[in-house]
């Protein structure tokens, strides 16, 4: 809204300092410092009306040190994390841009599925919250209108460079290009590192040419799934999902920003997607709202975020990666979270078959999540935190890498 209003004074009224809003990096740190503000003010409101409400979470005794002492923490605190992103974002960005639209869209939508989920538990007293069918439809209806719109939209196109050879390509800059509708994505570690998913039909003849979309809306809904799952299934510690969505949300505006930057992408030989610069704004939003969530969630928190704020903030992460093309580092960037999720499939794996073939069931950790599997080792809640947080960073350093290495 302020962009379009300094835009308008610059224009017709010449307003002196008004043509500041023109440029990504300017928005981006009011984004990120209007998230800080918004997070510290309404956090702490918010915190004492969820305690006048006794809005508190239920604990299930698991053994765990220090567990019982959190009971009655206020949960729904991933209300801080919902308006600290949607007010800057708002406030600083191109409202018309496909790609702000989409990320507005999924932040909503996730939100209210984790909101529901935190009522039901919280005020209807149900412990088991939304059912989970219904959040899986909740991901599975996000991830068709994201990838039907990623797929079909016109605004949705990546620059094409013609070679001399009368190719295209992705990644050689020249002073001929069309921006073109392509659905490619960035493969990590290749040299020619551009994947077409119209490809992977390619070997099945003409008439499967324009169903890739079949291929393509699939896998879209698996990423949401996943990474929204693996972020809820990480808030389980004082300030671990919150923290490390931080580590990947900076490291998502970088790639946002050399993505959206045609001197750059030439610079770095990667992909150039028109318009996606946008993104930056809403990534140094999303930081600033989970640092300054971190304020009353590290430990010993003061506020859980609940699903209302993991789930949102892990379709947050799918849905960017998703737009700047660089879903297939997910694996990579997300570590932790899909580290967390493999140890509880493969925890709950391994006790069924050993209940079927022993007759008993056996387990690989002493509990899972991964990071309660520290706790029952005897490590304090803060150190595994921290811990977890560094790999994080070292796992954002190697996404950034990425960049140069092939």
């Amino acid at each position: 809204m302020l962009y379009y209003l300094f835009d308008f004074l610059d224009k017709h009224y010449n307003l002196p300092g008004a043509g500041v809003f023109q440029f990504i990096s300017f928005r981006a740190a009011m984004a990120v410092i209007t998230s800080l503000i918004i997070a510290q003010l309404f956090g702490a409101r918010l915190i004492r009306v969820l305690q006048m409400k006794q809005v508190g979470e239920s604990i299930r005794d698991l053994g765990l040190e220090g567990q019982m002492a959190k009971k009655g923490t206020p949960t729904m605190g991933g209300l801080i994390i919902l308006l600290a992103i949607l007010v800057p974002v708002l406030l600083f960005a191109k409202l018309d841009n496909i790609y702000i639209v989409l990320m507005l869209l999924s932040t909503v939508w996730l939100g209210l599925i984790g909101f529901l989920d935190d009522y039901i538990k919280v005020f209807q007293k149900n412990k088991e919250g939304l059912s989970g069918r219904f959040k899986v439809l909740g991901q599975i209806g996000l991830g068709i209108t994201v990838g039907w719109v990623l797929f079909f939209s016109k605004d949705v196109t990546v620059r094409q460079y013609l070679l001399p050879n009368g190719q295209l390509s992705a990644v050689d800059a020249s002073t001929v290009y069309q921006d073109v509708k392509l659905m490619i994505t960035t493969i990590p570690f290749a040299k020619n590192n551009e994947l077409n998913y119209g490809n992977l039909f390619a070997y099945a003849g003409p008439f499967f040419n324009g169903l890739y979309s079949f291929l393509y809306i699939p896998i879209v809904i698996l990423i949401i799934t996943a990474v929204s799952n693996g972020a809820n299934i990480t808030d389980g510690l004082d300030g671990l999902a919150a923290g490390t969505s931080a580590i990947i949300g900076v490291t998502l505006a970088i790639l946002a920003f050399v993505s959206g930057n045609a001197l750059l992408a030439d610079y770095l030989d990667i992909m150039f997607i028109p318009n996606s610069g946008e993104l930056v704004i809403f990534c140094t939003a999303f930081v600033g709202a989970c640092i300054g969530f971190l304020w009353y969630n590290s430990y010993p928190a003061q506020v859980f975020m609940g699903d209302t704020g993991s789930l949102a903030i892990g379709g947050i992460i799918a849905v960017l990666a998703l737009i700047i093309r660089k879903e297939l580092l997910i694996p990579v960037l997300c570590g932790v979270f899909l580290i967390e999720n493999l140890s509880v499939m493969v925890q709950v794996g391994w006790f069924k078959y050993t209940k079927r073939k022993y007759g008993e069931g056996r387990r690989l950790l002493r509990m899972s999540p991964l990071h309660h599997h520290y706790q029952k080792l005897g490590y304090h809640e803060s150190k595994i935190v921290s811990r977890f947080w560094i790999v994080g960073i070292m796992l954002a350093i190697f996404t950034l890498v990425t960049l140069k290495l092939r």
